[in-house]
C-alpha cells in the first residue's frame, strides 16, 4: 500500500529522540545501540479514524526539517533511534476450530479475500499464528486426540483437525509466503487425566498422568510437523488460574513449575523437540509477576522456558489493564520474553460491529504492551460467524472479521484496521525504538525494521483532533491526527 518510498540522503551521526505512551514505562535492561539512521527526507502517514471513511488510508507525506526546542505548549512525540530494545517475533491471531469451521462455509472468493486480508502484504501482513491442542470453547464441540482412558496414547490421531483446521492453517502459511511462526496451546488434558474426570469447569492434572500428558504435547507437535506445519513453540496451559465453563485446568505456580521442569521440558528434549519455545502462564497480567517469580526463580524450571505469555482480561475484576506488571517482569528477568497470547472483545453484539472502543482497546494494549518489552502479540479468533461463534458453551465474542451467514459477506470491524497499523508495517526482526509523547493525550511506539525502515504508531483516544510534532533525532515533521484515530508514520 505504500506508494511513496522514503528518500534517504547522507548518513547522519547520533540522533536524539524519545517517545512513549501514557504511564510512560521505564525502558527495560540496557538498550542496544544501532547504526545511526540516514538523514530523513519524508514520512508517509496512514490513518484510521472514527466517523470517517479512513481505514489504513494514506493521508499525507510530510517533509522532515531541522528540529528546534519544542515549547511546553506544543504536543510532541520524541523518537530516539540510538536506543533500541526487544526484537519482534511477530504479530498475528489464532486459527481456532471456530475460525476454521466458519472459513470452510465461505465461498471460494471470500476464502481468498479472508486469507489475503490477514496474511498478504496487500492486507495487514500477519506473521504469527496460534492454534489449540485439541478443543477449546471456540468450536462446535469438545474432543481430544485419543480414546478416553488411553494412558499409552496408542490411539493418538489428529484426524479431527484434517477436516477444517489443518487445511486453513496450511493455506494461511502459503498466503504468508511459506512461513508463519506457529505456536500451540492446550485448554485441558483429557478428562480421565484430571481430578474432576471432565474437561470442562476446571479441575487439575492428576500427578500420575503428568508423564502421559507431557508425551501428548510431543505427539501433537510431531503430528503437525508431519503435516508440514512447523511448530515454533507452545504454552503449557491456557488460563491456568481460571475455572471456566469450557475446557480448563488449574495449575498453581508451583504445579506449573514442577510440570515444566520434571515432565514437559525433559520430555520434549528427549523427543528431539528441545528447540521448541515454551511459554509459561498464558493468563492475565494481574498475577503474572508471581508466576514469573516462581518459575523463572527456579533455575531447573527456568532453563526450559523461553518466556511468559499473558492475556488482557484482568479488567473483568474492575481493574484497569496492569501494563506496569509487564515492565516488572522484564526488569526482573531480562533474558525471558513477554508474549501477548490472547485478547478479544467479549459479549458479542452484532449492533457493535463498528463500536470504536473495541478497536481502541487493541491500540492501547498493543502500544503499552510493546513499550513494556513485549516481543510478540497474538489476537484471538481471526474469524467468527454473525453470532460470535461457533462456541459450544455459548461464550460468544468478537473477532476482527465476522462472516455474515445470510449474505456470505465478510464484515470488517475497526479492530482489524487498528491491529493492521502495527502488523502491516512492523515485521519480525524489527526492534523497538525509544519513543515518548509529551502529553498523555497521545500514545506512541516505534519499531525499526531490518531493512532500516521505521514505523511510529500514534494513537489519539480523545474527542478532539491534535496537532503534534514528531521529532526523530534532531529532525522533525509537523502532523495532525483526527479525533479517535490511529496513525502509522513510515520513514
Amino acid at each position: 500500500m505504500i506508494q511513496n518510498k522514503i528518500a534517504f540522503v547522507a548518513w547522519g551521526l547520533g540522533l536524539l529522540v524519545s517517545c512513549s505512551a501514557p504511564q510512560s514505562p521505564v525502558e527495560e535492561a540496557v538498550p542496544e545501540t544501532i547504526q545511526p539512521i540516514k538523514e530523513l527526507s519524508t514520512a508517509t502517514i496512514y490513518t484510521t479514524a472514527r466517523g470517517t471513511d479512513l481505514r489504513l488510508a494514506q493521508t499525507g507525506t510530510k517533509t522532515f526539517g531541522p528540529g528546534e526546542q519544542p515549547l511546553e505548549t506544543q504536543i510532541s512525540v520524541f523518537v530516539n533511534p540510538d536506543k533500541t530494545f526487544q526484537e519482534l517475533v511477530g504479530i498475528g491471531g489464532a486459527v481456532t476450530d471456530a475460525s476454521a469451521e466458519v472459513f470452510a462455509g465461505l465461498s471460494a472468493d471470500k476464502q481468498e479475500e479472508l486469507l489475503s486480508a490477514y496474511y498478504s502484504q496487500e492486507g495487514i501482513g500477519y506473521s504469527l499464528l496460534r492454534t489449540t491442542i485439541h478443543s477449546s470453547d471456540f468450536g462446535s464441540g469438545s474432543y481430544t486426540y485419543i480414546e478416553e482412558g488411553d494412558t499409552a496414547l496408542a490411539t493418538f490421531s489428529i484426524e479431527h483437525d484434517r477436516a477444517y483446521r489443518l487445511p486453513m492453517i496450511k493455506r494461511a502459511i502459503t498466503e504468508a509466503g511459506g512461513s508463519l511462526l506457529t505456536y500451540v496451546s492446550p485448554w485441558s488434558p483429557p478428562a480421565f487425566m484430571k481430578t474432576t474426570g471432565r474437561m470442562l469447569q476446571g479441575g487439575s492434572l492428576l500427578p500420575e498422568f503428568a508423564p502421559a500428558w507431557a508425551r501428548y504435547y510431543a505427539k501433537f507437535i510431531k503430528a503437525y510437523e508431519v503435516e508440514e506445519v512447523p511448530i515454533w513453540g507452545l504454552t503449557i496451559q491456557n488460563e491456568p488460574m481460571a475455572t471456566q465453563t469450557w475446557e480448563s485446568c488449574i495449575y498453581t505456580a508451583e504445579q506449573e513449575r514442577d510440570f515444566l521442569k520434571n515432565h514437559l521440558g525433559p520430555t520434549l528434549a528427549s523427543e528431539g523437540l528441545g528447540d521448541k519455545n515454551i511459554i509459561v502462564w498464558d493468563h492475565n497480567r494481574d498475577l503474572i509477576t508471581q508466576r514469573a517469580n516462581t518459575i523463572f526463580g527456579d533455575p531447573e524450571a527456568a532453563k526450559y522456558a523461553w518466556g511468559i505469555g499473558f492475556h488482557w482480561y484482568e479488567t473483568w475484576t474492575g481493574s484497569e489493564p496492569n501494563f506496569e506488571n509487564l515492565r516488572r517482569v522484564k526488569e526482573s528477568y531480562p533474558d525471558k520474553q513477554l508474549m501477548f497470547t490472547e485478547g478479544c472483545n467479549e459479549k458479542f453484539d452484532p449492533a457493535k460491529y463498528q463500536y470504536w472502543p473495541n478497536a481502541e482497546r487493541y491500540g492501547k494494549s498493543m502500544i503499552n504492551d510493546f513499550n513494556r518489552g513485549t516481543a510478540g502479540w497474538t489476537d484471538w479468533n481471526i474469524l467468527l460467524d454473525d453470532k460470535g461463534g461457533p462456541n459450544h458453551v455459548g461464550n460468544f465474542c468478537f473477532a476482527p472479521i465476522h462472516a455474515d451467514s445470510q449474505t456470505g459477506d465478510l464484515i470488517y470491524t475497526p479492530s482489524y484496521y487498528y491491529i493492521g497499523h502495527f502488523s502491516k508495517y512492523i515485521k519480525p526482526g524489527a526492534k523497538r525504538v525509544s519513543t515518548v509523547a509529551s502529553r498523555t493525550s497521545l500514545m506512541a511506539t516505534t519499531f525499526v525494521n531490518e531493512d532500516g525502515s521505521y514505523a511510529t504508531v500514534v494513537m489519539n483516544e480523545t474527542d478532539e483532533a491534535i496537532d503534534y510534532q514528531c521529532f526523530v533525532g534532531t529532525q522533525v515533521i509537523e502532523a495532525s491526527i483526527p479525533a479517535r484515530a490511529i496513525q502509522t508514520l513510515r520513514y
